[in-house]
């Protein structure tokens, strides 16, 4: 929602700005078509070239988070620290019964129960992967740390690439609507015959595609490209979380305490209270016996 707002203002502000000083929409409207043609096409063009069609589709989904926002909410951590709960727990009493839920995890009902998180399927990787290594005694801590380190670093790649791919139109924009505007002027030079009047209407439209370029580039590609990228930093913190109950849990710490290092690493605004927790887990408890 906040998206659409700011959106609203980009363009109340700017061309209410224009009107108000004077200015007239009609050399605007007029040439936007065919500079938007230029430019935008121009950009999208160069957008295919650069990248492959996964990565198209990956960008052309991200796009919504502009106006979704991060994908986990507070609810699914208070969830996923109920999830990891359950799983450690469960290990601790009896380590040959954790293989049928890390194994198939679609089938377990320890992990039906939480639909949002089973859907996530790099959230179920990691927790599954991380405890059939613990399984097949691949405890050492720092060993495990490591490789989730790495892949925490290739998934945030990966998943930043559409921010990258925004970023780089985004620069290129500003010289696209210069180009739009040199054609204009071209054209406008080959009726230099013409009375000041229509020579001052297409020089206007030929400076039309400046500032669309820089108006695309700074008021909306940019933007959009930014928040992509802070969306998927926010929805980090969600696999960090992750993260952290595991490495808590090679390190031999109780289950509580591992549950309260989640808890603590959980970002303010979406961390739960001590005592939501564990009325959650009490719950949990409560649940499974």
């Amino acid at each position: 929602m906040i998206g659409i707002v700011g959106i609203g203002i980009i363009f109340v502000m700017v061309f209410g700005g224009y009107i108000l000083a004077g200015g007239k929409l009609g050399i605007i409207l007029k040439s936007l078509p065919f500079e938007l043609m230029m430019i935008g096409g121009a950009a999208v063009g160069a957008f295919l070239i650069s990248n492959d069609m996964s990565s198209v589709k990956h960008t052309l989904k991200d796009v919504g988070k502009v106006f979704k926002g991060p994908k986990w909410k507070p609810e699914d951590y208070k969830d996923l620290l109920c999830l990891l709960f359950e799983l450690i727990r469960l290990v601790r009493q009896n380590p040959v019964a954790i293989e049928e839920h890390i194994e198939a995890p679609a089938e377990s009902s320890i992990f039906s129960k939480y639909p949002k998180i089973l859907s996530e399927g790099e959230a179920i990787g990691m927790i599954c992967d991380t405890m059939r290594s613990a399984s097949m005694n691949y405890d050492d801590p720092h060993q495990v740390e490591e490789v989730l380190d790495k892949r925490a670093e290739a998934n945030l790649h990966h998943a930043l690439h559409s921010s990258h791919a925004l970023q780089t139109m985004a620069d290129g924009l500003p010289a696209l609507g210069i180009v739009a505007a040199v054609l204009g002027v071209i054209k406008t030079m080959g009726s230099i015959d013409q009375p000041p009047e229509i020579l001052g209407k297409m020089i206007g439209g030929a400076l039309v595609g400046t500032f669309l370029g820089v108006f695309l580039a700074y008021g909306l590609v940019g933007p959009f490209a930014a928040k992509v990228k802070a969306v998927v930093e926010e929805d980090r913190h969600f696999y960090n979380l992750i993260r952290e109950v595991l490495i808590a849990n090679l390190h031999n710490h109780s289950t509580n305490i591992c549950i309260e290092v989640g808890r603590q690493n959980t970002p303010q605004q979406c961390r739960p209270t001590f005592a939501d927790l564990e009325d959650a887990l009490k719950a949990t408890k409560q649940e499974a016996a």
